[in-house]
């Protein structure tokens, strides 16, 4: 008898065994929110690329086998399976991730990016199970958030104000910032459009003249390649910039001579932006957000444009002025209690006006 060549049989057949596992693997259908550019192969697989903060992916499936594919070493991302504690996966590069102890049954998977990343883009390439998929959460409510760091949630988790680039990154969990919070207090679809750094006219001090965040809004992505266009139709608009605007002082080469001509230039532009955003969306509530630091200076721009947009029409429009606030995350930014507190204002503000 011949134990190589029954030794190489038995190799063989293991082998072919795997690849046929392997095959098995189908994609299951899966919900994304956020902004999300979705392409299809020829085998009808979906992938997924995105650069904007918050975005997330959701699947349902019955069975215990579950396989998530990506090709992202930028992010740091967090997996729940049916409502369990946040499992962490960090900058996973391209591989193929196993959920390890699944048991038998339906499970609801929610998978959420908390990073934010402004120079690249990632990839989520599905999720993957030989077991059969389950229906798909299903939700009326939409509701957008636009920002600069304070929506992105920059550092939130930090124990120190004090952060290195590496800490800030591993600190920064936008689905604890207040904006998940309100969508998921509201079992609501949510998208995070917010970039650290910027704002309505100007960035934080002077930095990138020729960029704001009104220059980036349009694009699903962040190479301005693709502009956004979806059936996303939220019912509200909560919007918090200006704190980039107006947190440091004007430099000589900047465009504005005084003070007076970047607040006029900023409350033009920002009831601009609101007006184009009420075309695209007419029956939103908006709400638009800021701080009562830098001496008042932001809260009293962000008056002004809410009583002008008023006086043009537009009535489904408030203001949030916040304050005590522990400011406790990296460089004085808002910390997670922070982001508790502003999502309870946001959701009383919502519930007064009724709106869902």
């Amino acid at each position: 008898m011949n134990l190589t060549r029954i030794f190489m049989g038995l190799a063989s057949i293991a082998f072919s065994a795997s690849l046929c596992a392997q095959a098995a693997l189908t994609q299951l259908p899966a919900h994304s929110g956020g902004r999300v550019l979705v392409t299809t192969n020829e085998a009808g697989e979906k992938a997924y690329e995105y650069s904007w903060p918050g975005v997330y992916f959701e699947t349902a499936f019955e069975g215990d086998s579950l396989t998530l594919k990506f090709d992202d070493d930028q992010n740091n991302f967090q997996l729940i399976i049916d409502s369990g504690e946040p499992i962490a996966i960090k900058k996973p590069g391209k591989t193929d991730y196993l959920v390890p102890n699944l048991t038998k049954g339906k499970h609801r998977v929610r998978l959420e990016k908390i990073s934010e990343t402004q120079s690249s883009s990632g990839h989520f390439l599905g999720f993957y199970s030989d077991d059969k998929p389950a229906a798909l959460p299903k939700r009326k409510r939409q509701i957008e958030f636009i920002g600069d760091s304070y929506t992105v949630g920059y550092g939130n988790i930090s124990p120190s104000r004090e952060c290195t680039n590496d800490e800030l990154f591993n600190t920064t969990n936008t689905q604890l910032a207040f904006g998940p919070l309100v969508g998921k207090h509201f079992n609501a679809d949510y998208q995070i459009n917010a970039s650290s750094g910027f704002g309505i006219v100007r960035n934080y001090n002077g930095h990138s003249p020729d960029k704001n965040l009104i220059g980036l809004y349009p694009f699903t992505l962040h190479t301005n390649n693709y502009l956004y266009a979806s059936s996303w139709q939220p019912q509200v608009i909560v919007i918090g910039l200006g704190t980039n605007d107006f947190s440091t002082q004007l430099n000589e080469n900047e465009r504005w001579k005084t003070r007076a001509d970047l607040q006029q230039d900023y409350v033009t532009k920002y009831v601009e932006f609101v007006k184009s955003l009420h075309n695209k969306h007419p029956k939103a509530q908006f709400v638009l957000m800021a701080s009562d630091k830098m001496e008042g200076e932001l809260a009293g721009q962000v008056t002004k444009a809410t009583e002008q947009l008023k006086s043009s029409g537009l009535k489904k429009i408030d203001t949030i002025i916040f304050s005590d606030l522990d400011y406790q995350g990296c460089h004085w930014h808002p910390s997670a209690n922070d982001d508790k507190l502003l999502a309870d204002l946001i959701i009383k503000h919502l519930q007064s006006k009724k709106v869902w």
